[in-house]
């Protein structure tokens, strides 16, 4: 990190020798108080309208005054009033370089040590529209960006207040990627802020182009499925999650923003939960957690029962089903993991290939392989039929879609070798795991194990506006936290 030299010649020179003479490092020569000065600026980056009415503009009165010194004119520069805002103090060339290429306008004054940047950001960006991913029947349309400036002013627009502090760090040793975090001082917890910095810091990755890059480094339980930290492309879920004393994470160039700490219970929760009435949230909740379920028991519990245990079912259902079966040439637990796998392609090939090509994946996929499969008797109607119902309910909670995958195939080799006794222990597994995630300090499956009275109030079920606005709940204070906060002087005591 070279610091800028009073020479502007070495400075230029020096800048264009890192950046390889690109095309679009453009400096422009200057004459002002009687020095010679250089605006440098990245093509494509910034507003030329914008540089011509806040900078070029208000600079011509400079350029018949005489200053005794750099100095004193790189002084009135920075007073002056009419120049853009927003200015920022550069002593490196490293910064030059970063604040250029993040749309700012950089002025070197011959003789001075010390650059100006302006900002005077111009670059497109895809405009605010409705998220894909997370619709709602009520409540706001709009979603984040790619831009993390646009992004910072969604949620400052919902959150207007003066606690609501985004926290800025440079990430990616060559994308100098920006990243900032977003939380209330007055919830968020000191505790895990100070792991979150720490963690963010370990990351020596040369480019950050995604926030799933750095969601690695944050989540250490490599060894379970399931991530104690969440994403949402909703403004309004972000500034929900940091009311409860959760920390977002904004990164610069994607439409989605991290949450840490995320708990397990929070993936079966909406923003359409609270604009509805509670009987109704509650009962879509209990139907979630119930889809959960089946999207990875039910696969490997029917070859299970079918296999092992053909008792449990009904004489009539067990008659239908061995005369679907009988003609398949595969047994049970190889035409299930076949089958699913074939669903697996055409989800991913529908998913990859452009919309106008993808609708007929579908077509191709129900009509032509699923008929013809079942009418030459590759697999038996029962198991498309579960197929169908494991594909409908594993898109019910779609935060999980990835964990529930894998759990189904493991649940299904489990049900087709074991039986019974394989799903059970398959569950203890599972569970087991669960309950062994501590997320920055915070069991992940609070407040279900260890148990909370917030089961009852915004879990399994949700009460009114009435009950919820009385418990100002955060999310270092579940039950079984290490973190938890002291409810007078709001310091934090271990437990």
């Amino acid at each position: 990190m070279d610091r800028l030299s009073t020479d502007i010649t070495k400075n230029i020179v020096s800048m264009r020798a890192a950046m390889q003479n690109s095309s679009d490092f453009i400096n422009k020569p200057l004459q002002l108080g009687g020095f010679r000065c250089e605006l440098l600026i990245c093509e494509g980056m910034v507003s030329i309208s914008t540089l011509a009415e806040l900078i070029i503009e208000p600079l011509r009165e400079y350029r018949d005054q005489v200053y005794p010194s750099a100095q004193q004119l790189y002084v009135e520069l920075t007073t002056a009033d009419y120049l853009a805002a927003d200015q920022k103090i550069v002593l490196t060339t490293d910064e030059v370089m970063q604040f250029m290429m993040s749309g700012f306008a950089v002025l070197l004054i011959d003789g001075c040590d010390k650059g100006i940047a302006m900002g005077v950001q111009g670059f497109n960006f895809r405009s605010v529209s409705e998220p894909s991913g997370e619709q709602n029947m009520r409540g706001s349309r709009e979603g984040f960006v790619e831009a993390a400036r646009i992004n910072l002013t969604l949620v400052r627009r919902r959150m207007k207040s003066p606690t609501l502090k985004f926290e800025y760090l440079s990430l990616g040793t060559k994308s100098k990627t920006d990243v900032f975090l977003v939380y209330l001082t007055d919830k968020a917890s000191p505790a895990v802020l100070k792991k979150l910095r720490r963690r963010l810091a370990s990351v020596k990755l040369e480019a950050i182009l995604d926030s799933g890059y750095i969601t690695p480094f944050l989540d250490r339980h490599s060894v379970s499925l399931f991530s104690g930290v969440g994403s949402t492309e909703r403004p309004d879920t972000l500034c929900g999650k940091i009311m409860e004393g959760r920390v977002g994470i904004i990164v610069d160039g994607t439409p989605f923003a991290l949450v840490a700490p995320y708990l397990f219970s929070e993936n079966f929760q909406s923003m359409d939960d609270y604009t509805q009435r509670p009987y109704y949230a509650s009962f879509i909740r209990c139907l979630k957690f119930f889809a959960f379920l089946i999207s990875f028991l039910l696969p490997g519990s029917y070859v299970a029962v079918v296999t092992h245990h053909p008792e449990l079912i009904h004489r009539e259902l067990l008659q239908n089903i061995i005369e679907a079966q009988k003609n398949t040439p595969f047994p049970l637990m190889v035409e299930a993991l076949i089958i699913h796998v074939v669903f697996e392609i055409m989800r991913e090939a529908g998913l990859r290939l452009p919309k106008a090509i993808g609708h007929a994946v579908s077509i191709v996929g129900a009509i032509v392989i699923g008929d013809a499969a079942v009418s030459t008797g590759l697999v038996g109607t029962p198991m498309v039929l579960i197929v169908a119902l494991t594909a409908v309910s594993s898109f019910v909670v779609p935060n999980l879609y990835e964990p529930v995958i894998i759990l189904k195939f493991a649940f299904i080799l489990l049900g087709g070798l074991l039986g019974i006794y394989g799903i059970s222990l398959g569950l203890v597994v599972l569970l087991l795991n669960l309950c062994s995630i501590n997320t920055f300090g915070i069991p992940y499956t609070s407040p279900i194990s260890p148990f909370g009275h917030s089961v009852f109030r915004d879990v399994f079920f949700r009460v009114g506006w009435r009950q919820l606005q009385n418990s100002r709940s955060k999310v270092q204070n579940m039950p079984g936290s290490s973190i938890r906060t002291a409810p007078k002087d709001g310091r934090e005591q271990g437990r």
